[in-house]
């Protein structure tokens, strides 16, 4: 490495260093932030260029490892995520051009099937007819490790293509709870306006309150935070999420 390159890098680091850390001096570590203030801080303390994502971190008082504390689902966020996702559908002939009027980027079976056993996965969201799921389901090992396989839990086997297609460009995201009872979704873009934001955060939280399962004891909430990518997580008041 040369030295010109070498300086360059090294003030480059200092730099991002010297953002970071002004952005992690306005989080006040010792405060839990309500839902609006934490949603105007986020953007406050980004430390990136570009329009970095907005996620919220939700650790739950849930055992992953039993079935019925296995949190899945879906929500529609009233402001969506900023984000334009890709959708493939798997259907029969005659549902093609209903998922493609309703915005589908890729629609159809036998040719579709073959290009993702290629190794094609350039998609965000895979919807499919429950009875494609002969052909889909032997795309287990390439769709699943990515998350896009297709499941009736999340809305997306459905025989309504057309309606599963209009709610993911509309703003419906997937979550699932980690192996340590961690939710991790995006809510938005630094873009978005605080109170965008904070109602994105408000329905994703509410969903998941009403999703506690009976078994679920003590503290159901435990802990939410806020964050942008590469920027400090802000706190926020689970108790006093409404």
């Amino acid at each position: 490495m040369t030295w010109t390159l070498f300086t360059s890098k090294y003030f480059t680091m200092a730099k991002v260093g010297k953002k970071r850390a002004a952005a992690e001096a306005k989080v006040d570590r010792s405060k839990s932030y309500t839902l609006d203030e934490a949603a105007a801080l986020v953007k406050e303390v980004n430390t990136t260029k570009f329009d970095a994502s907005v996620d919220l971190h939700v650790r739950l008082g849930v055992d992953p490892r039993k079935a019925d504390q296995a949190i899945r689902g879906t929500v529609v966020l009233p402001h969506g995520t900023g984000k334009t996702k890709r959708v493939l559908v798997f259907c029969t002939p005659d549902k093609e051009e209903e998922a493609k009027a309703a915005g589908a980027d890729y629609a159809g079976l036998d040719e579709l099937v073959q290009k993702v056993q290629g190794g094609w996965t350039d998609f965000d969201v895979v919807v499919a007819m429950p009875q494609t799921m002969a052909q889909v389901g032997r795309l287990g090992r390439i769709l699943g490790p990515r998350g896009l396989m297709p499941n009736p839990k999340t809305g997306t086997v459905t025989p309504d293509v057309a309606a599963a297609v209009s709610d993911v460009k509309g703003g419906k995201i997937s979550f699932r709870v980690d192996k340590y009872g961690i939710i991790h979704a995006s809510i938005g873009r630094v873009s978005f306006e605080p109170q965008k934001l904070a109602e994105n955060a408000k329905e994703l939280l509410g969903t998941l309150s009403r999703m506690r399962p009976a078994s679920a004891k003590g503290t159901y909430m435990r802990n939410v935070t806020m964050a942008s990518t590469m920027s400090p997580g802000i706190r926020v008041d689970a108790k006093n999420i409404g």
